[in-house]
């Protein structure tokens, strides 16, 4: 036998023992109609070939149950608001995070909210009607949709949208902010 007739058998046992391994932990019922074996089909083939796709909707779901659960294990009032929250982070291409966070930084969550205010927006001197319409307007305005903040917080990071926010008075609230952000996505779901 030749050497590249030797590697080409070598790959192959190669590649045969990788599907033989994948497959010794895969349930019998997963495996996909025919698998070829004296083709290149590798193991990671045959994995990807089994992914679930997650709808948008799931995806959805999952932020706004972290949300959820992050408020809620800790008694904050806007635990019913994390759809809204994660729909108005979409609408307005923001992190679906930022705003819960916003709202943990500003008033525990809602705890201590001026006016349906939990975001302290306008030095909380901004009254709205509801917690909803304090959402869509926070989320409108750091998402640079409004042009009379768009100078502030169109095209920015989520840091310099926190700096803008409240780090000129305050120079650690972005990195503050951040923190929050990182805890809530990182809540474990049961």
């Amino acid at each position: 036998m030749t050497r590249s007739g030797e590697r080409n058998s070598n790959t192959m046992t190669k590649n045969l023992y990788k599907i033989g391994m994948s497959m010794a932990f895969m349930p019998i019922f997963a495996l996909p109609g025919t698998i070829d074996i004296t083709s290149t089909t590798s193991a990671t083939d045959i994995i990807d070939q089994n992914k679930v796709e997650i709808s948008i909707e799931d995806e959805r779901q999952v932020k706004a149950d972290k949300i959820a659960k992050y408020y809620g294990d800790r008694s904050m009032p806007l635990s019913d608001k994390a759809m809204d929250f994660v729909l108005a982070a979409e609408k307005y291409d923001l992190d679906w995070r930022l705003l819960p966070a916003i709202a943990v930084r500003e008033s525990s969550g809602g705890k201590n909210a001026c006016y349906n205010n939990p975001f302290g927006w306008g030095s909380c001197k901004i009254k709205f009607s509801s917690h909803e319409e304090a959402i869509e307007t926070l989320a409108k305005n750091l998402g640079g949709a409004n042009p009379r903040t768009a100078y502030y917080y169109k095209d920015k990071t989520t840091l310099e949208k926190l700096y803008y926010y409240n780090g000129t008075v305050v120079p650690t609230y972005p990195k503050e902010v951040v923190k929050i952000m990182d805890r809530i996505g990182g809540v474990e779901l049961d």
